[in-house]
């Protein structure tokens, strides 16, 4: 890896052209939730950076944390891997909405909801990767979701285990959405090979 793909080293126009795909991103995955749950939802600007994946589990707030993740593959001429995770209580109010149940009612983890839970990942996912392959002109697509109730640590060694040995750059990015009332916090991090993401960069002509 050249060194102008490094974390640490990336310029402020580079950062900037990442953002702009994370507020695209957002704006688009905002649209779709906003269709899926029939109801008006705002968006916060979404905290956007680049990090190293030893970072990751750091950033969801220690490898014990339990939560939420749904993993899909990338394939297309970017090939990595996409995790969209959420703490316990944004999965439960995130599909209490979606059911039409008063939010507080206690999440069981029959069928029902990880089919509603992947569905929303791969909105949300499916969204961003749109927001990417439209800025980059690149065919990008997203595999079919994996759903992983675990501590943070858990899940984050499917992704170490088959990227560790080629890639070590996370685009992060933090979303939060809001029905007016109540808001849900997810964290979606999108993990290219290294081949990737110098070809990401040059299609957005900042390498």
């Amino acid at each position: 890896m050249t060194n102008n793909l490094e974390v640490n080293s990336l310029n402020s126009f580079q950062l900037d052209v990442l953002r702009e795909i994370g507020n695209i991103g957002a704006g688009n995955a905002a649209t779709a939730l906003a269709k899926m749950l029939d109801k008006k939802i705002d968006m916060k600007v979404p905290q956007i950076r680049v990090m190293k994946f030893s970072e990751v589990s750091e950033v969801l707030g220690g490898a014990e944390t339990q939560v939420v993740g749904i993993l899909l593959g990338v394939q297309g001429d970017i090939n990595g891997i996409m995790m969209f995770i959420l703490d316990y209580q944004s999965s439960r109010l995130l599909v209490n909405i979606l059911m039409g149940r008063p939010v507080n009612t206690e999440l069981e983890y029959d069928e029902m909801t990880c089919s509603a839970l992947k569905e929303v990942g791969n909105i949300l996912a499916g969204s961003y990767l749109s927001a990417l392959s439209n800025l980059t002109n690149l065919k990008i697509m997203p595999d079919v979701p994996d759903l992983a109730i675990d501590m943070a640590g858990a899940i984050l060694s499917v992704p170490a285990i088959e990227f560790s040995k080629n890639s070590d750059t996370v685009l992060y990015v933090e979303n939060e959405f809001t029905d007016g009332l109540d808001s849900v916090i997810g964290d979606l991090f999108l993990v290219p090979d290294d081949v990737s993401y110098s070809r990401l960069l040059r299609a957005l002509g900042v390498e």
